[in-house]
C-alpha cells in the first residue's frame, strides 16, 4: 500500500532503524554519569550531537534535542521572546506558519504581548521585504518556516534572515519540512526540526541558538541540554535520529546539484502537477510552481468532500492527507490555504517518501479520476454546468437569484451555486446563503476558476451572504 504522507510522518529509515536497535543495548545509561555505562551513553550523545550540527549548519554546542519538532519551537519563541523583553513584546510571523507556531503566538498575546502577522502571497510565499517591513523597534522575535508544511512553498529565508539581522530581530526557522533536503541557508538566528520528518523515530526534535543570540530558558530547568530542554533524553530515539540525518547528507555528498532521489521524486511530483489537471476536471494545484520542496505537492478538487476523497483513496489503497475543512472536525478551513486564497474543498497533499515508486505514482493518476469521479456523483455534481437560459427565460427568473444553503457543509454551497448560475442573465447575480466557515474561502476561489465576478459577502440574519455576479 502506497504511503504518500511523507510530510505528516516519514518511514523510519533503515539506518535509523539499525541505530536504534544498536543503541538500545549501549545507550540505556545516563549520559550524565561518571561510571563506564555513562561514559559509553555520553559518547554517544556528543556523536549524535555533531552529526547533527554538522547537518543543520551550527556548531555542536548550539543544539540540543527537545521531546518533539512542536517543543523545539515552544521553547525557542519563549525562550528568545524573553531574553529580549526589554526591546519589546511584539512577535513577528508570517501568516502561513506551523500551528505551533501559531499556538505559541496565541499565548504570547494572551499574557500580554503583541503578535503581527504578515501574509502571503497565492502561491504560499512570503515576501522577504513584507516580514522587514513588519519589524520595528518593538519587536522581539520573527518566525518565518523554510516551507511550507501543507503546500510545500519554499519561503526566502536566506533574504529574510539578512533584513532581520539588519534589523537587530533574530530569526527563528521552522525547518521541520525542508531539513531532510539539505542545510537552511542564511544568517538565521534559532531553528527548529522535528525527526520524525526525515525518517528518524517520533519524539525527537532539535534547537539550535547560534552564538549571540540572546536566549532565556523558560520553565523548570535543569542541568541537561544546557538548560534548553530538561530531562534524561531518550538517547537510543537521538541516536538513530542522527544517524538517519547524516545518512541522508551522506547520500547528497558533495553534489552541487540536488541529489539524485531529491531530483527523482521532483520528477514524480512534476508528473503530479502537471497530469492531474489533464485528467480531473475542475482541479486547482496549490503551491509555488518552482519554489518548492521536490517531494510534496497539493491539489483541490472542486464540488468533493474531502473527507470522503480521503476515504476512497485510503480504500484504494494510498495514504495521503488534506488541509481542506471537510476533513476537520472543526469544519475550520486550513489557515494557510485560507491566506493564500485558494480552494480548500476536496484537498489532497502528496508526499513522497524517500524510495517511492514510479509505478505507485502511475497507478495513483490512474485511480484518482475514478475516485473524484464517484465522490462527486454521491452530491449530484451536473457532468456540465447549466447552460445559459434562454431570454426569455431569464427575464422570468429575474436578474438575482437567492440560493439557501445554511446548515450545509462543504462542497454543498458551491455545487448549489454551479447548478444555479446558468439561470441568471450575464450581469445578473446569485446569493449564497451559508454559515459554513469554507464558503468564505471556497466561493471567491470557485468565482476566480469559473471567471465569474466576487462581488462580495454581506451580512445575513444567520451566517453570511456572499454574493456572486455572472460574467460568462
Amino acid at each position: 500500500m502506497p504511503y504518500f504522507d511523507a510530510a505528516s510522518s516519514a518511514p523510519l529509515h533503515p539506518v535509523a532503524r539499525e541505530a536504534l536497535l544498536a543503541s538500545l543495548d549501549e545507550g540505556w545509561a545516563d549520559p550524565a554519569r561518571l561510571y563506564r555505562e555513562g561514559r559509553r551513553a555520553r559518547l554517544l550523545l556528543d556523536a549524535a550531537r555533531e552529526a547533527a550540527a554538522e547537518a543543520v549548519g551550527c556548531r555542536p554546542d548550539e543544539l540540543v534535542f527537545t521531546p518533539s519538532g512542536t517543543q523545539a519551537v515552544h521553547s525557542g519563541i519563549f525562550g528568545a521572546l524573553a531574553a529580549r523583553r526589554r526591546v519589546g513584546r511584539r512577535l513577528v510571523h508570517s501568516a502561513v506558519e506551523h500551528s505551533s507556531v501559531l499556538h505559541a503566538a496565541e499565548v504570547h498575546e494572551a499574557a500580554g504581548g503583541t503578535v503581527t502577522q504578515v501574509g502571503a502571497d497565492r502561491t504560499g510565499r512570503v515576501a522577504a521585504g513584507d516580514l522587514a517591513a513588519a519589524l520595528g523597534p518593538d519587536a522581539a522575535l520573527a518566525c518565518l518556516q523554510s516551507a511550507n508544511h501543507e503546500v510545500g512553498t519554499e519561503q526566502p529565508v536566506e533574504e529574510a534572515a539578512a533584513l532581520c539581522r539588519e534589523a537587530g530581530v533574530p530569526l527563528l526557522v521552522d525547518a521541520a519540512q525542508s531539513l531532510a533536503w539539505g542545510p537552511v541557508p542564511g544568517a538565521w538566528s534559532l531553528l527548529a526540526a522535528s525527526a520524525h520528518k526525515w525518517g528518524g523515530p517520533p519524539g525527537v526534535g532539535l534547537l539550535a541558538v547560534r552564538k549571540g543570540t540572546r536566549f532565556s530558558p523558560q520553565g523548570p530547568l535543569d542541568e541537561r541540554e544546557s538548560g534548553r530542554a530538561p530531562g534524561f533524553g531518550n538517547l537510543p530515539a537521538i541516536v538513530a535520529a542522527a544517524a538517519s540525518l547524516r545518512a541522508l547528507r551522506a547520500e547528497a555528498g558533495a553534489q552541487r546539484e540536488e541529489p539524485g532521489e531529491a531530483a527523482r521524486l521532483r520528477e514524480l511530483v512534476a508528473r503530479i502537477r502537471h497530469r492531474v489537471p489533464e485528467l480531473v476536471p475542475d482541479v486547482e494545484v496549490v503551491g509555488h510552481p518552482e519554489h518548492r520542496l521536490p517531494h510534496l505537492v497539493t491539489f483541490s478538487c472542486l464540488y468533493v468532500d474531502g473527507e470522503t476523497l480521503l476515504h476512497e483513496l485510503d480504500r484504494a489503497g494510498f495514504s495521503v492527507s488534506s488541509g481542506s475543512s471537510c476533513t476537520s472536525s472543526t469544519l475550520t478551513p486550513s489557515h494557510v490555504l485560507r491566506a493564500m486564497g485558494v480552494l480548500s474543498e476536496g484537498n489532497v497533499r502528496v508526499s513522497l517518501p524517500y524510495g517511492t515508486a514510479e509505478a505507485d505514482v502511475e497507478r495513483f493518476l490512474e485511480v484518482l479520476p475514478g475516485t473524484v469521479r464517484s465522490v462527486r456523483e454521491r452530491f449530484g455534481v451536473p457532468a456540465a454546468e447549466p447552460a445559459p437560459a434562454a431570454e426569455g427565460e431569464a427575464a422570468a427568473e429575474g436578474s438575482g437569484l437567492v440560493v439557501d444553503a445554511l446548515g450545509k457543509r462543504c462542497p454543498v454551497p458551491v455545487i448549489e451555486l454551479a447548478k444555479v448560475i446558468g439561470r441568471v442573465p450575464v450581469g445578473g447575480t446569485v446569493t449564497v446563503l451559508s454559515d459554513d466557515e469554507a464558503a468564505r474561502q471556497d466561493i471567491p476561489a470557485w468565482c476566480a476558476m469559473r471567471g465569474q465576478e466576487y462581488a462580495g459577502e454581506e451580512a445575513a440574519e444567520r451566517g453570511a451572504a456572499y454574493v456572486v455576479r455572472r460574467r460568462v
